[in-house]
């Protein structure tokens, strides 16, 4: 159906080009990417809470949000 090598290609090159923009406009460079691993195998487990609170730790946001992102992770999974 979708060759994932090219996609991950096309990816990179949208990454790179966002990170030429970032610097263009001179913006702080965003946070990391969210390691979603640990987060879903949380899920997973069925450990909703936890993920949360994981959700929480890495990206300092509210419990409203974490709980917003994991939940549309969770759909994501399914």
């Amino acid at each position: 159906m979708f060759d994932n090598n090219r996609l991950e290609r096309r990816i990179d090159n949208l990454e790179r080009k966002l990170d030429m923009i970032i610097k263009h406009l001179g913006l702080p460079s965003p946070d990391p990417a969210t390691p979603y691993d640990e987060i879903d195998e949380l899920i997973r487990q069925g450990k909703k809470i936890h993920a949360i609170k994981l959700y929480r730790d890495l990206t300092g946001r509210s419990l409203r949000d974490a709980k917003d992102a994991v939940e549309a992770r969770e759909r994501h999974l399914q």
